[in-house]
């Protein structure tokens, strides 16, 4: 866990929520979340626009995961991916203690202490070589 990581998505706490948000003074989703995080911390996130909070599928999270140079990683990834239910796939960034994330029910960014209470689908690390270029997600 990077300090940056960490202190970058602890700033998020109580921003509204906010589907397909990216703008944390407007409000932000789960993928909201992480790109804004990548973003504080002096990445330039490629982000998808289309999608849905109900999708069975979650091909568009790997994509976006190895757009922005993440490496999947079997445990203590910082950026976490779960299922909320069989049809909900939901993004969390790992802090100390627990996970920073978007909740839609309470209509804001909040923290939720370990353990989870979803199953972890995929997990990623931050590469620190890779830089992410700025591009459209659907170039």
């Amino acid at each position: 866990m990077t300090a940056a990581l960490e202190s970058a998505a602890r700033e998020l706490v109580g921003v509204p929520f906010r589907l397909h948000g990216r703008d944390p003074r407007t409000g932000l989703d789960c993928v909201g979340v992480v790109a804004e995080v990548l973003r504080r911390i002096g990445r330039q996130p490629i982000v998808p626009g289309d999608y849905t909070l109900r999708n069975a599928s979650v091909s568009r999270f790997l994509s976006y995961a190895c757009d922005n140079d993440l490496v999947c990683t079997k445990d203590g990834g910082q950026i976490v991916l779960c299922m909320v239910n069989p049809i909900q796939p939901h993004l969390l960034v790992r802090v100390t203690g627990g996970f920073v994330h978007a909740h839609a029910s309470l209509r804001r960014v909040t923290f939720l202490s370990d353990p989870l209470p979803w199953q972890i689908s995929r997990q990623w690390l931050l590469d620190p070589s890779m830089q992410t270029e700025n591009r459209d997600w659907n170039s």
